[in-house]
């Protein structure tokens, strides 16, 4: 039988209560806490605690605390990626962040999400679906990544948009939700 940790991690229905899941975002929590207050450390210290959880940071990658994620280990930075200050990823399945994508603050990138029928969700069944953000893409302070998207290198997503689907690659989207918009300069 499959454990819930590896049915989240398949995207399939799994019980975000259960005690190896709970363990897990547990020390999650207890990393965040400690790396949130590194926010006058120097840069190299930052992306070595990085390093602990995530399960990839590439060379030069950087995020400004306060940050926060469910588990951490389902997320993956290229290199050169910055993130500014507050973004939130939540990583039930993979976050895959290409190289030298810059993402402004209180950016948040949700891969969980939940059955439609009301039954399976009082029964506490959610998935995920990954989010995968190509190389060179600048994403705009407060804007939201739902669950599934794929962004395709050198886009640009405007500040306050709702991604709720695929973004071409060289495409700039805007607004609730998110479509193209005429690229400037």
């Amino acid at each position: 039988m499959r454990s819930e940790k590896e049915k989240m991690l398949a995207g399939e229905l799994y019980r975000a209560g259960d005690a190896e899941l709970q363990a897990l975002a547990w020390r999650a929590k207890a990393w965040m806490a400690e790396y949130n207050a590194m926010s006058t450390a120097p840069v190299a210290e930052r992306h070595a605690k990085l390093a602990q959880i995530m399960a990839h940071v590439g060379e030069g990658a950087v995020i400004r605390p306060p940050f926060f994620c469910d588990y951490g280990m389902n997320t993956r930075l290229g290199r050169g990626v910055f993130l500014n200050f507050n973004c939130v990823l939540l990583d039930v399945v993979e976050i895959s962040i290409g190289d030298l994508t810059q993402i402004g603050p209180g950016v948040q990138i949700l891969t969980p999400d939940h059955p439609r029928g009301a039954e399976a969700r009082r029964e506490g069944l959610e998935f995920g679906r990954p989010i995968r953000i190509g190389a060179n893409v600048w994403i705009g302070g407060g804007a939201l990544l739902m669950p599934g998207v794929s962004v395709g290198d050198d886009a640009i997503i405007g500040a306050g948009a709702v991604v709720t689907r695929d973004v071409a690659a060289g495409a700039t989207v805007g607004g609730n939700p998110a479509r193209d918009l005429p690229r400037r300069g």
